[in-house]
């Protein structure tokens, strides 16, 4: 199950919270948030981790 850990208002952001999180071996999926009203790079992002690694993605961010 994936749940969602951060949103990004742009796909350049929501890429580098991709390579941050799977640089530290969180798989991460990037979705486009279906409340977005724009399309391609520009739309909202919703950055997604497996459930069962949240705690891993918790200790990512309180080190940044």
């Amino acid at each position: 199950m994936w749940i969602e850990i951060k949103k990004a208002p742009n796909l350049m952001l929501a890429e580098m919270w991709k390579e941050l999180f799977e640089g530290e071996g969180v798989p991460t999926r990037l979705l486009i948030d279906p409340e977005s009203n724009k399309e391609g790079e520009s739309a909202a992002y919703r950055v997604l981790i497996p459930r069962d690694r949240d705690h891993v993605v918790a200790e990512i961010l309180r080190k940044i």
